[in-house]
């Protein structure tokens, strides 16, 4: 309820000098827990791209301060996904605006489901007990789906999953909620822990519908999260920043979890 009343006070509420210092206390008083992943080379990643390349271009004892060159995927580590991504025309990762960087946050959790079922896909059952426990999802949230898959981190043989025939078993979203989600509820963005929004079956298949979907309605999402099992089903903010590349179509992305 606190987080809910805060996040009413900072994106209703004109920001007055007074408004903004009892936010400022009320989120240095909160405990913060980051959703990210550390990324680096050789973590888990989509089966297409190349693997990260870092470069030291100047040390501290040569030139009296250290400076490195990054080279990877916009897609990757904890990643944003902008509808550009997957859609030629809608907004790419500089076209995000501020005001939907700070949301409230929603988990559905499978995460036992997916212990034992890895090809488990969250539905509307899910949904309809998260309501009936905690009321209407809010509108503008960032509804995260707990799997606690990214335990696995950082192998990608066990993010992925495979088996013999090279069929990857992990758990993922299904078109129905989604559709609930978005054109229901009005979410803002929705985020997950595997490697891609659509199951595993259906990426074997390189089916990315689900993905597409999400994209197509010109919102926005995040890969590979961390430590949603340290985080409430409701109550929380989140806060979600990444760097404005022009016309980027992806890029690593800093989740922040702010609980009550």
């Amino acid at each position: 309820m606190l987080a809910r009343v805060l996040a009413l006070t900072l994106l209703t509420v004109p920001a007055t000098a007074g408004t903004l210092e009892d936010a400022y206390q009320t989120l240095h008083q909160a405990r913060i827990v980051d959703l990210t992943h550390t990324f680096a080379p050789g973590i888990p990643h989509w089966k297409g791209f190349h693997n990260e390349q870092v470069q030291t271009l100047y040390t501290y004892d040569k030139a009296g301060f250290l400076a490195q060159e990054f080279s990877h995927p916009g897609q990757w580590g904890t990643h944003i996904d902008p509808p550009a991504h997957f859609h030629a025309g809608l907004r790419t990762v500089d076209q995000i605006r501020p005001d939907e960087m700070l949301l409230r946050l929603v988990v559905l959790d499978i995460h036992q489901r997916a212990a034992t079922s890895p090809d488990t896909t969250v539905t509307m059952a899910d949904v309809h007990a998260w309501e009936e426990r905690h009321g209407p999802i809010p509108e503008g949230a960032f509804v995260a789906l707990r799997t606690d898959w990214s335990h696995r981190w950082p192998s990608n043989e066990a993010m992925q999953n495979a088996d013999a025939h090279g069929t990857l078993h992990y758990p993922g979203w299904s078109l129905p909620v989604l559709k609930y989600l978005y054109e229901t509820r009005h979410i803002t963005a929705s985020g997950h822990e595997t490697t891609d929004t659509d199951p595993g079956l259906a990426v074997t298949r390189d089916d990315y519908a689900l993905e597409a979907y999400v994209l197509g309605t010109n919102h926005y999402q995040i890969e590979m999260l961390a430590n949603l099992d340290q985080v409430p089903e409701s109550g929380a903010l989140a806060i979600v920043l990444f760097p404005k590349p022009l016309a980027g179509s992806g890029f690593p992305a800093r989740v922040l979890a702010v609980l009550p």
